[in-house]
Parts: structure tokens; sequence; C-alpha cells
């Protein structure tokens, strides 16, 4: 595997985690008590948000320079 490709990887990795952690931080409020969070939808909605983050890196990521 290139440098380039393990450079991309490891970026596109952080921002897709630190995307699905937001997401799913973003949802809690929505419930009274942590007891009434419907965790099905919180997953579901945390790991879209992740897929959405990696094929949005795929337009590129400022984080890895091309040369």
């Amino acid at each position: 595997m290139s440098k380039k490709t393990k450079s991309w990887l490891k970026a596109a990795g952080i921002r897709a985690v630190k995307t699905t952690a937001q997401a799913a931080v973003a949802l809690l409020p929505a419930s009274a008590t942590i007891a009434a969070v419907d965790w099905k939808v919180v997953v579901g909605t945390a790991a879209l948000a992740g897929v959405a983050s990696v094929l949005t890196s795929f337009a590129g990521l400022p984080e890895v320079r091309e040369n």
C-alpha cells in the first residue's frame, strides 16, 4: 500500500469517527432521560453519518496534500 493511500485512509478514518461521534451526541438531547433514548435511531444515524463522511472524503481531504 502506498504512503499516499495510507495517509488518506488514516485521515478519512479519523474524520469518519469524529463525524459519527458528533451525530450520536447531537441526537441524545432529543430525549428527556438517557433511558428514553432510542438507541437504534442513534446508532443508525451515526453510522449513516460515518458512511457519508467516508464517501465525502473521496472528493478530497484537506489534511492530505496532493503532490
